[in-house]
């Protein structure tokens, strides 16, 4: 049977229950942290937004706030938190203030003063300072997405106001050019060297695209989205190279999770297998571990994968490595999860450690056997969990190949 709690993920409320039950028991994990008990300040946003998804097509949207003047700006930047210790993480996104107020997705092409400033942050490319007005005292509470970032306190918005702005340029030009797609500005903007978390703001904040098109995108679904786009985009990509000549393996075992890449010698496809050990954050009831996956052929998918936003975080990372190198491959990708790692992060914590382990190099081999020799080394699970779970592995094993 399937694990609710794994495909739910505290969004779906698959179970029924208005509240997680597990994220419930999250809110323990910062209970004693401070926050500000103020309505009005003034901080320096990192420069941050949120779009919510609840109540779509009207929405919350709203600046993130930290009760602190200066430099913040690693408070929303995900590319820079890899070496950053938990706690520290927690804090970035515990400190930052959303203050919230509901507006209709398709004011993002209308002339209107609160979202032309909102749109103005999430072009920002250092802290602004920001004078914030809150409608009452923010709610001391953590919001645990493992498709987004964590979240923290919130209030509803009365008023805002940000002070002088440095825009990204390459951002605004792409802002002014209404006859530009947004996926094509997307894929643009990423070639043109603008971090990943920067186009995912200005994404969620209508800033893309043809003008009469333009729409608010909730923050959990523009990120996903942007991971896609780039992704699929790069795939076309590297499916005009060579494929690679030998079996390559990367491993990388990061705060309580150890992630494994299996590059094969053949054309494109791709999966994603996650497994939750017993006591993990999304099986705390659970005797076994939870194995999870999805996969793509050479065609690419058809609907959204059931393990969410890690699928496509994954794949963006797995086909930036496959450009650089100027090669294709199929390839495997498997993430466990151990039960001393205390909380998802978003789906940014696996995308930069996917990164990370493929700055390394990969040990090589001849064939998929001598690659399972290896891994009875380095996974808690046992190969056969794999072959079971891997539609990539069975197939490589079991059925006769088709070039």
């Amino acid at each position: 049977m399937k694990n609710l709690c794994l495909i739910c993920r505290g969004g779906k409320r698959l179970c029924g229950k208005i509240l997680c039950p597990i994220e419930l028991k999250a809110r323990l994990f910062v209970k004693n942290m401070n926050i500000i008990n103020k309505k009005e300040f003034i901080g320096s946003s990192p420069p941050s937004v949120f779009v919510g998804r609840v109540g779509y097509p009207k929405v919350y949207i709203g600046p993130m706030v930290p009760p602190i003047i200066g430099n913040t700006s690693i408070m929303d930047m995900p590319e820079s938190w890899i070496n950053e210790s938990l706690d520290n993480i927690i804090n970035y996104r515990y400190i930052l203030i959303r203050g919230e107020i509901p507006y209709y997705v398709d004011l993002a092409r209308k002339s209107d003063r609160i979202i032309e400033s909102l749109q103005e942050l999430s072009m920002g490319i250092s802290s602004v300072d920001t004078e914030i007005q809150l409608a009452k005292e923010p709610l001391k509470i953590i919001k645990i997405d493992d498709n987004s970032q964590i979240f923290g306190p919130s209030a509803p918005l009365r008023n805002f106001h940000i002070y002088s702005i440095r825009v990204d340029r390459k951002i605004e030009k792409a802002y002014y050019d209404w006859d530009l797609k947004a996926q094509d500005a997307i894929f643009q903007l990423y070639k043109n060297n603008v971090p990943i978390s920067r186009i995912q703001k200005a994404f969620s904040m209508g800033v893309f695209g043809i003008l009469k098109n333009r729409k608010l995108v909730p923050t959990r679904w523009s990120i996903t989205a942007v991971d896609s786009i780039i992704s699929k985009r790069l795939i076309e990509e590297i499916k005009d190279y060579d494929t690679i000549d030998n079996y390559y393996l990367f491993y990388r075992n990061y705060m309580y999770n150890k992630f494994i890449a299996i590059f094969m010698p053949m054309k494109w496809s791709f999966e994603w297998i996650e497994v939750w050990f017993p006591n993990t954050f999304w099986n705390k009831e659970g005797r076994e571990p939870v194995i999870m996956g999805d996969y793509e052929g050479y065609s690419g998918r058809t609907s959204y994968p059931e393990i969410g936003g890690c699928y496509f975080a994954t794949r963006l990372a797995i086909t930036e490595y496959l450009s650089k190198i100027k090669r294709q491959a199929t390839v495997l990708v498997i993430r466990e999860i151990l039960p001393q790692f205390p909380l998802p992060l978003g789906v940014w914590f696996v995308r930069e450690n996917i990164r990370e382990m493929l700055k390394s190099k990969p040990l090589i081999f001849d064939n998929i056997n001598s690659i399972f020799l290896h891994l009875n080394k380095l996974m808690d699970i046992k190969n056969k969990d794999i072959i079971e779970n891997s539609k990539i592995i069975r197939d490589l094993l079991f059925q006769r190949r088709i070039d």
